[in-house]
């Protein structure tokens, strides 16, 4: 198969290789996807990179997010079936080397869910990592109906989907944002307020929205650049759920403000998570997908070959939306 790998990390246009590899068979419990589509993620750019953490495989295909059909079922895959339309999530973790940036994939059953036939393969692949992230943030711990929720970083992969999941759910949605195109963003997936944090006053408007008693739920992109704001935000009895933190990778934290408002802060990454909890967001993004109409913002597409310019564009840090790599077929880079 044609795949794209690198065996030390640095910059793209230096580490990553194109070419043939053998194409992977799918073992007890797995099922092979002939992959259409494959996101790229900003934890992938920064693996690849080497921001992360030393390379824990001498080599590895980039990648963790894809759409495609299945070709090969493994002994004991009973959930999915050949010829299905699924979209996947880390692919390139859980002590997995090689990802989704390659003709196929073979993988557990269990990080594979079902795409809708009115979903193109590159709106699939936008799904993965941020969907499922953007779900478990909000639901991990029971229903948010009623409650009144922060997304910080609106207009992003997570944010955007967790601004749309949030409402499906029946929660009233503050997104904060940087610029007016984002701003456009987070009111199109259904934000009840956004507010421009560089020229607003972010504090003053959340506050008078929530009628001063803050919010419920804050789900947040960056924990320590945003955490002397998001704490005064915060009503009694609240949570906060981190997926990132690059603002401030160390931050200090206040505990007596944490306690004096009961706020709970629960940190998580999807690969540690219980299987139990991804398969209640897998069944719930499906019903979602199937209750309406839903944006899924592919930033760009490149051919499998441009992988590298595909991590690139992320790197640039202006995307709206997921950065895909089109697997099945070569395209001019965008």
């Amino acid at each position: 198969m044609k795949a794209v790998w690198y065996e030390k990390t640095g910059p793209a246009q230096e580490v990553l290789a194109y070419g043939e590899m053998p194409t992977p068979v799918a073992g007890p419990g797995e099922i092979r996807v002939r992959l259409q589509a494959s996101g790229v993620n900003p934890a992938d750019v920064g693996r690849r990179g080497g921001g992360y953490r030393p390379m824990e495989y001498p080599r590895v295909i980039p990648n963790s997010d894809g759409a495609g059909i299945i070709d090969q079922a493994g002994d004991g895959v009973t959930r999915l079936k050949i010829g299905q339309r699924v979209w996947l999530f880390n692919g390139q973790r859980n002590g997995r080397a090689f990802g989704t940036a390659a003709e196929y994939i073979a993988l557990a059953e269990h990080l594979v869910a079902p795409l809708p036939d009115n979903l193109s393969f590159a709106e699939g692949a936008t799904l993965g990592i941020p969907g499922m992230t953007a779900w478990c943030c909000l639901y991990c711990d029971g229903p948010i109906v009623g409650q009144t929720v922060l997304v910080t970083g609106g207009a992003g992969a997570v944010g955007h989907y967790a601004v749309q999941l949030a409402k499906w759910g029946g929660a009233k949605v503050i997104a904060t944002v940087s610029s007016a195109a984002k701003a456009e963003q987070a009111c199109l997936a259904g934000a009840d307020l956004v507010v421009n944090y560089k020229t607003e006053d972010v504090v003053a408007k959340a506050m008078t929205f929530t009628g001063q008693r803050g919010v419920d739920r804050d789900v947040d992109v960056d924990f320590g650049g945003n955490m002397e704001t998001t704490l005064k935000l915060m009503g009694v009895n609240s949570t906060i759920a981190v997926y990132a933190t690059n603002g401030n990778r160390m931050p200090v934290v206040p505990m007596r403000e944490l306690m004096e408002k009961c706020i709970a802060v629960r940190a998580l990454v999807l690969f540690a998570l219980p299987p139990p909890l991804l398969a209640a967001a897998q069944a719930d993004i499906t019903k979602w997908l199937s209750a309406g109409r839903r944006i899924h913002n592919v930033a760009a597409q490149f051919a499998l070959s441009d992988t590298a310019l595909a991590h690139l564009a992320v790197e640039k840090g202006d995307k709206l939306g997921t950065v895909i790599v089109d697997c099945a077929r070569l395209l001019p880079a965008c």
